[in-house]
């Protein structure tokens, strides 16, 4: 038992680092050192960098992107020298840390911006083709609900043809997380209520 412990501590300790990392709500905590208060009281209430757009500070919401995006792309790269296993373990917990973290009550974000830092991380390749998708379909649709959703969903594909099944199944796992943390999204896009992203305040 303890040696089969010792060979497998490495795999749970990256799972923990990683949610742990990921639960890291720079949203929420970008916003109220701005002096803009609780981010989860304004728009849809998620601490990511759409919410942090409504506020009308853009270089906030970068910053929220290039954080959530980065925190995602760390636990990778911590874990990645215990191996691959242990790397993409790191890199699914962050995206759940992220999505349910521990010190919001399990209420977070919506988990594109880790999750494409993630994938980036695991293989370039299919975290550009992931942004490229994001970044297209939000210039055609204008939200960002779509873009997110259209990136995740179309991430398995293109892992299954440029990486490994292996990747394929992390990403798949990873596009349905988002989905569901994009179910409120979803419903108001089919009655036509989704925001749009605007770049400028209302």
């Amino acid at each position: 038992m303890l040696a089969n412990f010792d060979s497998t501590w490495p795999y749970y300790a990256a799972a923990i680092a990683g949610y742990l990392l990921g639960s890291i709500p720079f949203g929420l905590l970008l916003t109220r050192s701005a002096g803009l208060g609780d981010i989860r009281k304004i728009g849809s209430g998620s601490i990511g960098a759409t919410n942090v757009l409504r506020t009308g500070r853009k270089s906030l919401a970068a910053a929220t992107v290039l954080l959530d995006g980065g925190k995602g792309a760390l636990a990778v790269l911590i874990a990645s020298h215990w191996g691959p296993d242990a790397a993409i373990l790191a890199g699914c917990g962050a995206v759940v840390g992220h999505l349910f973290p521990i010190w919001l009550r399990f209420k977070g974000g919506k988990g594109v911006a880790t999750s494409l830092g993630v994938l980036l991380m695991l293989d370039w390749r299919i975290g550009v083709l992931a942004c490229a998708t994001w970044l297209v379909v939000a210039l055609i649709t204008r939200y960002s609900s779509v873009a997110s959703l259209s990136a995740m969903t179309l991430s398995p594909v293109f892992a299954w043809f440029i990486a490994s099944h292996q990747l394929a199944a992390v990403a798949l796992f990873i596009a349905l997380l988002v989905w569901i943390r994009h179910h409120q999204n979803i419903g108001r896009l089919l009655r036509g209520e989704e925001s749009k992203i605007r770049l400028r305040r209302a």
